[in-house]
């Protein structure tokens, strides 16, 4: 990922959580502060409303005008409607403001059923940017039930300002708090993205180093040289560029070049050195090299992208190689790649058992072998570029075939597009020092 996409996803996610978080405590905090204008709303009704259970215990006509006078004082205050019941919650009184408000008389069809118990409920409403709620109040006297109190209260205006001020002072210090923090967490990650990737990069290219070391090893061990695997590398690596693979298939394809013949481990030296034609038996055993490599491999996850190599590339585009018996397209792309580059130069390189082919002898030969043992397409785009490859990577110093493989595979394991600029910079360092 590019140092510049590195910063954008940062900021993206940073983006993200501050939304999610101020979504989610700016709710908490609107749910807390609608708790707490409940309670203040609902501490005020009830100091009003309890003024009745002075009244409740008389049941003359006096009294009930003394009700009804407390019940319309009521409503100049800040209450749009009372009803009083008696103690069997049959309604003694009903008493109304006459607004043409819409919105505070539709509160008043939210009827509740009247308390059972001796706890106040009640309900809240917001019409306009007003909060109202209806009480239903037990009214007691020296503990005694004596009636119930049920009253839609009206905040009063500069309460209720009061109120909406102090829940959007909430939401927007929630808002800037989350925002601050999402800041301040900003440079924290970049800087811990940027070890974390540091020591990816570090440890991708201890594994292709490894799968390099590895390789090599075997191919000295059967060749006296570690450049047959360094150059079949190289070639495949150009063949699938020149076919348009992408950049993950090349991956796999350099690891499968690397560790082709691991399973060579596993071959005896009497074999594997022979220096001339196998007997049918020793050719059975040479074979096994392909099951035991794809047994190695098996081991760890990250060598799983070499299977379609280490597997098949002694399959035939006829059918008639092993271990698998593969045809024409049903052997894998890498594998059909690595096939042709393999068998190419190791007839233009020197084993025990014989001289290097010349280039254009090397060339007919595969040429004879087009629809047999290679794919017609692939074998076609590689002829076309082999001469080039061929003048680039052969009869030059064991160095420079190094240098240039360790170039190109950088490119697809360790692009310099791919690693921030503080860890291209270290690289630099390094280089330089």
């Amino acid at each position: 990922m590019a140092h510049g996409n590195i910063h954008r996803t940062v900021l993206i996610r940073l983006v993200l959580a501050w939304l999610t978080l101020s979504l989610v405590l700016g709710a908490i905090a609107f749910y807390l502060e609608m708790e707490k204008t409940d309670r203040l709303m609902l501490d005020m009704a009830i100091t009003e409303a309890r003024s009745f259970t002075d009244h409740m215990n008389q049941e003359d006509i006096a009294h009930l005008e003394v009700l009804k006078q407390k019940a319309e004082d009521f409503l100049k205050s800040d209450f749009i409607s009372v009803r009083v019941y008696d103690k069997t919650q049959s309604k003694i009184l009903e008493v109304v403001k006459q607004e043409k408000d819409e919105a505070k008389l539709g509160i008043k069809q939210h009827i509740h059923s009247l308390p059972l118990g001796d706890v106040p409920h009640y309900h809240t409403y917001w019409a306009g940017r007003r909060p109202f709620m209806q009480l239903l109040l037990p009214l007691k006297v020296g503990g005694n039930l004596v009636g119930y109190f049920e009253g839609v209260h009206e905040v009063d205006v500069e309460t209720a300002k009061n109120i909406e001020a102090g829940i959007i002072h909430t939401l927007v210090l929630v808002v800037v708090v989350v925002l601050a923090t999402s800041v301040a967490l900003y440079p924290i990650i970049i800087f811990l993205n940027k070890s974390l990737v540091q020591l990816s990069t570090e440890l991708l290219k201890s594994n292709v180093e490894l799968m390099e070391v590895l390789g090599s090893a075997i191919a000295k061990r059967d060749s006296d040289t570690h450049l047959h695997n360094h150059r079949v590398t190289f070639y495949a690596i150009r063949l699938a560029e020149t076919l348009g693979v992408p950049k993950h298939d090349i991956q796999c394809l350099i690891a499968g070049a690397f560790l082709h013949d691991v399973g060579k481990i596993g071959i005896s030296d009497e074999i594997l050195r022979k220096p001339g034609p196998f007997t049918d038996e020793e050719s059975t055993v040479m074979h096994t090299h392909v099951a035991i490599g794809v047994d190695i491999i098996s081991k760890a996850a990250w060598l799983q992208g070499a299977r379609d190599v280490v597997e098949y590339h002694h399959e035939r585009f006829d059918g008639s190689g092993y271990m698998k018996g593969l045809k024409g397209y049903t052997i894998p792309l890498n594998a059909r790649i690595f096939a042709i580059v393999d068998v190419f130069d190791a007839l233009t390189s020197k084993r025990a058992y014989k001289e290097a082919f010349s280039f254009n002898d090397a060339r007919v030969i595969l040429r004879h072998r087009l629809g047999s043992l290679f794919d017609p397409d692939l074998l076609d785009a590689f002829d076309a570029i082999a001469p080039k490859l061929f003048s680039e990577i052969n009869n030059v110093d064991d160095a420079i075939v190094e240098e240039t493989l360790r170039r190109l595979v950088n490119k697809y394991f360790l692009s310099i597009e791919d690693v921030p600029q503080e860890v291209r910079s270290a690289r630099l360092g390094e280089a330089t020092s």
